[in-house]
């Protein structure tokens, strides 16, 4: 019987020659990362199971990007601890506030993710790096903490959920819109404990930044991984960034005969943007049939839409017009290279000049931590993954979750918009 892709990945990096689902392993771990939020309780576990040095210093990445640049005390105390235990540990890939960035666009950016990878992360959002055609999945402090000291973790093999998308998309259409249409279709529970393979005509044409989306919001259908098939496009993105040489990649495809536990279909030749209504991202609907609901604050950036495409995409949108009055607006680059870039690019006089605020790389407004979050009764608009109640600020304000294209017309507007009503 033939394996799907996750499956064929697990079974490498176990050294079996094949699993099937609900099979136990134990897997070599390729990346084991942690960030500023997360690490304080995984340094603590480590600690105290007597564990003395990481199994690999060139394998546990750390990464300032929560409650960076750090809001109050407490958020320093938290980086302090990482930045120490960094120094003693001689961790090799470490990223400090001015040189970081989301985890889950920086790992990708700096190389450090490969095809036919497992990866570990302290954050439920890891299963982004899946893109890339590895395995990655979140986990918490105890199992992050054994996987530091003995470079090996163990799964329960996950069924397969197998996702193509057919057709050609519209313009200002995005992969984010096709992500909603899975949300919606599968809910929050509909992919607990199993892995969404992606895949399609639609996928294999479209370029890295947009497959990226398809891995991330993964978690949001209850997901354990993400992966999109890789191919000539994963290996473009590698070449000149990727720290392991390109012989050492893994680009396995599912078999033909691969037993899935349940298959979505989609063309989305005539696909219209979508929003996530309050409060789950699968409450999913055209942004044409929603309430045309006065916004508050427009909110672009996180994990999910940080990318220097998106920023490019929501730039273009807002070329030459101004924030509506009635509105805010604030944009996060998901990286310092992102953010650079867009300074080169004259994006962030685009968006200086509509009248947005600009903030550096930070994942604070998107779990409602700092920088952007919402008061009572307040309602935003985010190219973020999840909107469930109190996530990005108050219990009782409310949030919409859109594309980039989406969330700069809504910006113009002051009302949620569909771009094509602002750009023709």
């Amino acid at each position: 019987m033939g394996m799907t892709l996750t499956e064929k990945i697990l079974a490498n990096r176990a050294g079996k020659k094949e699993v099937k689902p609900g099979d136990l392993i134990i897997a070599d771990i390729d990346i084991a990362m942690a960030t500023d939020i997360s690490s304080p309780l995984t340094i603590k576990v480590f600690e105290e199971m007597g564990a003395a040095k990481v199994f690999d210093t060139a394998k546990v990445p750390l990464v300032h990007d929560h409650l960076v640049p750090a809001k109050d005390i407490k958020s320093a105390e938290f980086s302090k601890i990482m930045r120490t235990f960094a120094r003693e540990q001689n961790i090799k890939y470490y990223y400090e506030v001015g040189r970081s960035g989301i985890s889950h666009q920086l790992l990708p950016e700096q190389g450090l993710i490969h095809p036919g990878d497992v990866v570990l992360g302290a954050d439920s959002h890891s299963t982004t790096y899946g893109a890339l055609g590895c395995f990655a999945t979140g986990v918490g402090s105890t199992d992050m903490a054994a996987a530091w000291a003995l470079g090996e973790t163990w799964f329960r093999i996950p069924e397969s959920i197998k996702i193509r998308f057919s057709g050609k998309l519209p313009e200002w259409v995005s992969a984010k819109d096709m992500m909603l249409l899975v949300c919606r279709d599968l809910g929050i529970e509909g992919g607990t404990y199993k892995a969404l393979e992606f895949g399609g005509e639609t996928i294999a044409n479209m370029p890295m930044y947009d497959r990226f989306v398809f891995a991330n919001m993964t978690i949001e259908c209850g997901g354990k991984n993400g992966v999109v098939i890789p191919d000539d496009k994963t290996s473009e993105y590698l070449r000149g960034r990727a720290i392991k040489p390109e012989e050492e990649w893994s680009l396995f495809e599912p078999d033909a005969d691969a037993v899935y536990s349940d298959e979505l279909n989609y063309d989305i030749s005539d696909l219209q943007p979508m929003v996530a209504q309050p409060h789950l991202p699968g409450n999913v609907v055209q942004v044409s049939d929603s309430e045309p609901v006065p916004v508050d604050q427009v909110y672009i950036g996180s994990c999910t839409n940080g990318k220097i495409e998106d920023l490019r995409i929501a730039a273009s949108v807002l070329k030459g017009k101004k924030v509506n009055a009635t509105t805010r607006m604030v944009v996060v680059p998901a990286t310092e290279t992102i953010y650079h870039e867009m300074l080169k690019e004259g994006l962030a006089e685009v968006f200086h000049e509509a009248g947005a605020s600009i903030g550096p790389p930070t994942c604070g407004a998107c779990f409602g931590a700092h920088m952007g979050v919402m008061a009572e009764g307040e309602v935003g608009v985010f190219t973020t993954n999840r909107n469930f109640v109190g996530r990005n600020g108050h219990t009782k304000s409310n949030v919409y979750l859109v594309s980039p294209a989406v969330a700069a017309a809504t910006a113009v507007r002051g009302v949620l918009t569909d771009p094509r009503d602002v750009v023709g």
